[in-house]
């Protein structure tokens, strides 16, 4: 019989778990002491195009099992016509080479109205609205994941 305190609190006990973490400013919280209890191994990247070649490089081997990335919104630059803002370049390439990943936006109170926008493009698995504690991510993180046409319950 197995000891439950020598099994790691995984979300999926099967494989190993990889989160990106897109960190773009200081506002992103510093959460590697969780992941680490998790079982997850954190690939940090400071910016959009660092994440979108370490996406590259990943698929289709290793993608990212968990994105999670600060949401700023586009004013009045190249973002206003086809982008919202600085996620969708990554979230699209996510949608192509990594469709599984599941996607945490992270976005300021001011911002957060903007972010239905992103969601009627791309699916966000979680927002959360900055700051944000380590037991909101930690709940999200524990999900099982749902299958596609299986209603929740």
């Amino acid at each position: 019989m197995l000891n439950p305190a020598a099994v790691p609190a995984t979300p999926t006990q099967d494989a190993m778990t990889t989160l990106f973490s897109i960190i773009e400013s200081p506002g992103h919280p510093r959460l590697d002491a969780l992941y680490q209890r998790l079982g997850i191994t954190q690939i940090k990247l400071a910016s959009q195009r660092k994440a979108l070649q370490a996406l590259k490089r990943a698929a289709p081997d290793s993608p990212p099992d968990w994105v999670v990335g600060e949401f700023f919104y586009g004013f009045g630059n190249n973002y206003a016509g086809a982008n919202v803002c600085n996620l969708d370049v990554f979230l699209a390439s996510l949608r192509k080479l990594a469709p599984a990943a599941r996607v945490i936006v992270l976005v300021s109170k001011d911002q957060a109205g903007y972010v239905p926008l992103l969601a009627e493009r791309f699916p966000l698995h979680a927002v959360l609205t900055l700051p944000v504690s380590e037991a909101a991510v930690e709940a999200i993180l524990r999900e099982e994941p749902q299958a596609p046409d299986c209603p929740p319950g």
